[in-house]
């Protein structure tokens, strides 16, 4: 909003200072100072008013360390990050930008889906929160919504470069073709619509879901029924792996910070041309101004974390958990670096599988001897770690350090190829 008002005022009435605004980097360091903010100020309002009513989670006697103290904590704390989110977006980007207005989308959809479950907990005083099938249910609409807007809206397209010579070589057409000039060099360009991804750590790096229609038999047209699908477990996986992972104070909130931070930095690259040209790769016309909501979705986590900390003061809930994984898999999807989830979110992975590798063999060996063995002390691999006696706040710290480690050696993806 103040973004469309002061580019109005300088536009008409050239007001000095006002250009400013047009700045991403200058409207994303404000997303971040405002973010972070609204977390430490209205933050403490709303743990207060958790505990006025009384808004609190059970928590399970798992005979971990610290268990007690945290009885009677607050939670649906990420209602803190819905609002340290979302205000800065609606003050700061652009509000035409379709990226922009699909993570706003995402945001709340993702933060209500969290929300019915935390107050069906809460208020209804049932533990097992909403059915574990609608949970599933919103996933699977989020990522529809997300899949078949980057795939229907005529805004979503990728900016193919050729030079001169490259246009000459493959005798292209370029009478319908732009021209533009970058670093003093003459490019012909075009826009198209594509369903082209990323494939980190290989020199030819772009992948076409339609080739995977051409693989299994079916006309390219379906490509977009495939790539809903991918788009639909992408997430449904992310947003349950930060889930699993909110479980002990500042977890999930510092490493969804890394890697959010990571997402808009690739988001920032991808939408400038002159930085896409020379890293050699997508140049997606409009994606950077996703800078600005990454900066807000960076400060709304790191401001949490100064309540949610150990020890926490509140915790975030699946309002808030569901609404992070969810968040991160759709900006890794439209900033076409989903292939990268595997190692930018290395932590909600090893978390999930921790999880699945402990029931399958606790099923397994039941099945086998009639009595269930386990690989771990207790799942997620989080509480493993509890039990042999580590600090709450050392496995906190040595996870986040896991986690910056995996968002360097994603960014390096760029060139390291």
């Amino acid at each position: 909003m103040l973004y469309h008002l002061f580019s109005y005022l300088d536009h008409h009435y050239n007001i000095a200072g006002f250009g400013v605004w047009t700045y991403l980097t200058f409207r994303t360091g404000l997303a971040v100072i405002l973010s972070l903010t609204i977390s430490a100020v209205y933050g403490k309002r709303l743990i207060n008013a958790l505990h006025r009513l009384q808004v609190s989670e059970t928590i399970r006697d798992l005979g971990l360390q610290g268990e007690e103290a945290k009885k009677g904590t607050p939670t649906m704390g990420g209602l803190i990050m819905l609002g340290a989110i979302l205000i800065p977006t609606l003050l700061l980007a652009r509000l035409t930008n379709v990226y922009v207005l699909l993570m706003i989308a995402v945001t709340v959809l993702t933060g209500l889906i969290g929300f019915v479950d935390d107050y069906i907990k809460v208020f209804k005083k049932d533990k097992a929160g909403l059915s574990g099938k609608f949970k599933i249910m919103g996933q699977i609409i989020v990522g529809i919504v997300v899949a078949l807007t980057l795939y229907f809206n005529k805004a979503v397209v990728v900016t193919k470069h050729y030079s001169a010579k490259d246009a000459v070589a493959l005798k292209m057409d370029t009478s319908n073709m732009n021209v533009k000039m970058i670093q003093g060099e003459r490019f012909f360009t075009k826009n198209e619509k594509s369903l082209t991804t990323t494939i980190p750590f290989f020199k030819f790096s772009e992948f076409d879901y339609n080739r995977i229609t051409k693989m299994i038999g079916l006309d390219e047209k379906w490509g977009w029924v495939i790539f809903t699908l991918f788009v639909i477990f992408l997430v449904t996986a992310v947003s349950n792996g930060a889930n699993i992972t909110d479980g002990i104070d500042g977890l999930a909130a510092g490493t969804s910070a890394i890697i959010g931070t990571t997402l808009g930095l690739f988001a920032f690259v991808s939408g400038n041309i002159l930085i896409a040209k020379y890293l050699n790769i997508m140049y997606i016309p409009h994606l950077g101004e996703l800078f600005v909501f990454a900066g807000a979705f960076m400060g709304a986590c790191i401001g949490f974390l100064w309540y949610n900390s150990y020890p926490a003061q509140v915790f975030m809930g699946d309002t808030g958990s569901l609404m992070l994984g969810g968040v991160i898999a759709a900006l890794a999807i439209i900033v076409r670096k989903e292939l990268l989830i595997p190692i930018l979110c290395g932590v909600f992975l090893i978390e999930n599988l921790s999880v699945m590798i402990q029931v399958s063999y606790f099923k397994y060996t039941k099945k086998k001897t009639g009595e269930g063995k386990r690989v771990f002390l207790m799942s997620p691999i989080h509480h493993h770690y509890q039990k042999k006696g580590f600090h709450e706040a050392k496995i906190v710290t040595r996870f986040w350090i896991i986690g910056i480690i995996l968002a360097v050696v994603s960014f390096i993806t760029l060139k390291l190829r």
